[in-house]
């Protein structure tokens, strides 16, 4: 697999090595050893998740807090989207600052995002099926979330603007200027 460290330390762009032939392809999506050599980072992925979405959702921003907080290592199996995530790690010199980075099913992408990140994704295809293998499991009350449309973040999504949809929860999270510690 290659392996490169975006310029928000500890979130990394995996391309796993993919054998094509007649019949089609093989890929391993995740090995813990070549995690950890190319990575130096052993995470303690605890539970897998899938979504289906159509074209315009945006899924996002989200993360848990402590000490329920989850890295996660995400990627395509069928379609294209936009994927996003923002540093909100106290003192970190990229604090604020994001990265897009598309991953499909054609490009075989994945996004490894740390813990201490706001993460989220638009669709550009008709649909999508997304994968997210998460480190910790799911904790509702530690939900927290950033209007992904927040104009202090200026994300370009990818979508035409007033053709995106987004969960009602996601439209009224706060924006990032109301982002205070909130022990991220």
């Amino acid at each position: 697999m290659k392996v490169v460290e975006t310029e928000l330390k500890g979130c990394f762009i995996i391309e796993p090595k993919v054998y094509e032939d007649s019949r089609g392809f093989f890929m391993e999506t995740y090995n813990l050893k070549s995690f950890q050599e190319q990575i130096g980072y052993k995470p303690e992925f605890v539970q897998d998740n899938l979504s289906k979405s159509s074209f315009g959702v945006i899924r996002g921003l989200h993360q848990q807090l402590p000490p329920f907080a989850q890295a996660k290592l995400v990627y395509v199996l069928e379609g294209k989207v936009l994927d996003v995530a923002v540093d909100v790690r106290e003192n970190s010199e990229t604090y604020g600052q994001h990265i897009a980075v598309e991953l499909s099913s054609e490009n075989k992408k994945q996004l490894f995002i740390p813990k201490g990140f706001l993460h989220g994704f638009s669709v550009l295809s008709e649909t999508v099926i997304f994968a997210y293998k998460c480190e910790g499991f799911y904790n509702k009350e530690s939900e927290f979330g950033i209007n992904p449309l927040d104009e202090t973040l200026n994300i370009n999504w990818g979508i035409e603007k007033g053709k995106e949809i987004l969960s009602d929860k996601d439209r009224t999270s706060i924006s990032f200027n109301q982002l205070t510690n909130k022990n991220l």
